[in-house]
């Protein structure tokens, strides 16, 4: 008979995303593992692969988590423009609050540590960063179609700026001190949408 499993492997995949995002890959042995999650080796092998497996999934739980956050702020009724200029706010104020500003962004963090030599890493950062500039890509194409945006501006081209900025805020709020900096930058970016 096999035996049942003593945890819960939702919430110990949540305390690892927890511990990587705080400390990256690298710096998070399989000792930090096991004592964080409060579980033993075996069974974290047994039940998430080893620690490169246990990343990837802690991971794609980030993704699943933000992304329908991000698709309901830019695909709700009325006008769009609006919508897509909070996002970029909030990015800016997440990036630079205490309490967010020193984990910073999971798919940024990874795109920074791992993403330039771990190909699977690298694969998901893209489909974060792909689903991130259609969301925008969408909402700026329903701002022309509703008269918000002109219609001779290039709703591609814009997303595209928009998602690399935001990209560079979280790596900037999670390193300066000046919050200001990133708030400005974000309005000087959104004159872009005028």
């Amino acid at each position: 008979m096999a035996r049942t499993k003593e945890f819960d492997p939702d919430a110990a995949l949540h305390s690892a995303l927890e511990l990587f995002w705080r400390r990256g890959y690298e710096a998070t042995s399989m000792a930090d593992l096991v004592e964080h999650l409060g579980i033993g080796r075996a069974s974290i092998y047994a039940t998430f692969g080893n620690k490169h497996e246990l990343y990837l999934k802690a991971l794609d739980r980030y993704a699943e988590h933000r992304d329908p956050e991000l698709l309901a702020e830019l695909s709700g009724p009325g006008p769009a423009l609006p919508a897509v200029r909070g996002v970029v706010r909030r990015f800016a104020v997440e990036s630079t609050a205490d309490a967010t500003r020193l984990p910073g962004c999971f798919v940024t963090n990874t795109a920074a540590e791992l993403a330039p030599h771990d190909s699977a890493a690298a694969r998901r950062v893209e489909l974060s960063w792909e689903h991130i500039e259609t969301l925008l890509h969408s909402a700026l194409a329903r701002a022309q179609a509703q008269g918000e945006l002109a219609g001779d501006r290039d709703a591609r081209g814009l997303a595209r700026v928009l998602l690399v900025f935001l990209q560079g805020v979280r790596v900037v709020g999670k390193a300066s001190g000046e919050p200001g900096r990133v708030r400005d930058a974000a309005e000087q970016i959104l004159t872009l949408l005028n």
